[in-house]
């Protein structure tokens, strides 16, 4: 038996099976490795994150302040809120 004919059907379940299922999963890899965050958008995450804390204790001392200044704004917000969506009705 010649060497071509002991390697052409192990070459052709190579080139019909095994490669496709090879290069479809070295393809969705890259896909996969892409779509996760490089060191430069994890800093900004990082710092968008920082500022969205800070900005969220600011908003907690501001209400702090306006509950001890004016304890009623709360409802008075909320009866705006419900004469506003109210009127959007009728119109």
């Amino acid at each position: 038996m010649k060497f071509f004919d002991f390697m052409f059907v192990p070459t052709i379940l190579f080139i019909v099976v095994v490669l496709p299922i090879w290069i479809s999963m070295h393809y969705s890899a890259l896909k996969r490795s892409s779509r996760s965050l490089n060191k430069d958008d994890r800093e900004a995450v990082d710092h968008i994150m920082e500022t969205v804390d800070r900005l969220t204790d600011r908003i907690h001392t501001l209400e702090t302040l306006l509950d001890s200044d004016y304890p009623d704004w709360r409802q008075q917000q909320e009866r705006r809120d419900h004469y506003n969506t109210d009127t959007d009705r009728s119109h």
